[in-house]
């Protein structure tokens, strides 16, 4: 079974992209997050923030972990 890379659906704190690549790579959430702030600063906040956008639009969201409806 090979490993795909989804947008998080139960570690969202924006789109859930720090969540996937965290799922992805088997590492802490926090330190991407933290790589992300840092990323934006030095890249200043445009570029970042138009390359995560990017990303959220590319990458697919995960739908095994789909939250249940109650009707």
């Amino acid at each position: 079974m090979t490993k795909r890379l989804y947008r998080s659906e139960k570690d969202v704190m924006i789109f859930g992209i720090c969540g996937g690549l965290a799922e992805y790579f088997g590492i802490d959430p926090v330190i991407l997050r933290v790589a992300a702030v840092i990323a934006t600063i030095a890249t200043g906040v445009i570029p970042f923030t138009v390359g995560y956008f990017i990303c959220y639009v590319i990458v697919p969201q995960d739908i095994s972990y789909a939250k249940v409806v109650k009707k």
